[in-house]
């Protein structure tokens, strides 16, 4: 997320209360989370493992709940709670606005597209020419939609990550500030669910299709040309690249990417990355003629016992 004009990072430290480590008039002009930080943002890190990580990232920023060494050209944050003042700084830069009728006055609806009755529309929406938004659809504050779109009846575009903390009184939400970007020509089945990036964007890219009841979660990007069937769920800030093939009831982990022009059939589960120009079957998926060589191998596999228990 960027902000609307650059601090310094005295102005920073101000609006959270915490220390910092570096030149006052530092320039700030955002916050992400480690996989999509750039020069200028901020990144929060609360646990030693990930302090090289976010340190050595792009982020000239670190939000952090020690004091440690500043790498040069970069500043420091100290915070007793890195993940709650994250949040403080979500809530002052992006603040949840109520909605003040179905379809936002800052959305923008291009020529030629149809919205059809009880759809609902946030603030500072964007949607492009010759779409077709069916009945029931919600679209969340600052979804972003390119031309030709069709997205089917009860969708919802927007919705929070899934992202929380363990605390000793219960889960502390991560605030989400990101948003949904659907390019051109994509068409979303009915009763899919796409959630908001937590800084950045999910983004679906031109050219995919997605069937009914899928859901895609945070920061997730799917490439061009995508086929997604059925209830299948991709976990937050994965990576399809173009011309992959997900079948029914794919279940996808985190943080990997599945190569171009992959395919993955139908129940299977993917636990890693996979190489692309590929078929893959199973939980955890493999090779698809591998997979099944195993499985005709473990259809024998009693009379294998028999045969040697009777030697």
């Amino acid at each position: 997320m960027k902000f609307p004009k650059s601090y310094t990072l005295l102005e920073i430290s101000q609006i959270i209360d915490v220390e910092y480590v570096g030149d006052e008039n530092f320039t700030v002009s955002g916050m992400n989370e480690i996989h999509v930080v750039e020069p200028g943002d901020i990144v929060f890190v609360d646990h030693p493992k990930y302090y090289e990580k976010a340190l050595n990232s792009a982020a000239t920023v670190i939000l952090i709940n020690k004091k440690v060494d500043c790498p040069e050209g970069k500043s420091l944050l100290i915070s007793d709670d890195p993940f709650r003042h994250f949040n403080e700084l979500a809530n002052y830069f992006n603040p949840f606005l109520s909605a003040s009728s179905r379809i936002a006055p800052s959305a923008i609806i291009g020529e030629n597209t149809i919205v059809q009755p009880n759809v609902f529309i946030g603030n500072n929406v964007k949607i492009g020419a010759d779409c077709i938004i069916h009945p029931n659809v919600t679209i969340y504050d600052g979804c972003e939609i390119g031309n030709g779109v069709t997205i089917h009846a009860n969708t919802v575009l927007g919705a929070d990550a899934f992202y929380y903390k363990k605390r000793p009184e219960g889960y502390d939400k991560l605030l989400s500030s990101g948003k949904v970007i659907i390019e051109d020509n994509v068409d979303i089945g009915a009763s899919c669910t796409i959630d908001r990036g937590v800084t950045g964007a999910t983004t679906i890219k031109k050219g995919t299709k997605i069937d009914n009841q899928v859901q895609i979660a945070h920061d997730t990007v799917i490439g061009e040309n995508c086929l997604i069937a059925s209830h299948v769920g991709i976990a937050g800030c994965t990576i399809l690249e173009d011309d992959v093939t997900l079948w029914g009831q794919v279940g996808v982990i985190s943080g990997i990417t599945i190569g171009k022009g992959a395919t993955v059939y139908a129940q299977s589960g993917v636990a890693k990355s996979l190489k692309g120009g590929r078929a893959y079957f199973g939980s955890p998926c493999d090779d698809a003629r591998k997979k099944y060589r195993e499985l005709a191998g473990i259809k024998v596999l009693p009379e294998i016992i028999e045969k040697v228990n009777n030697f």
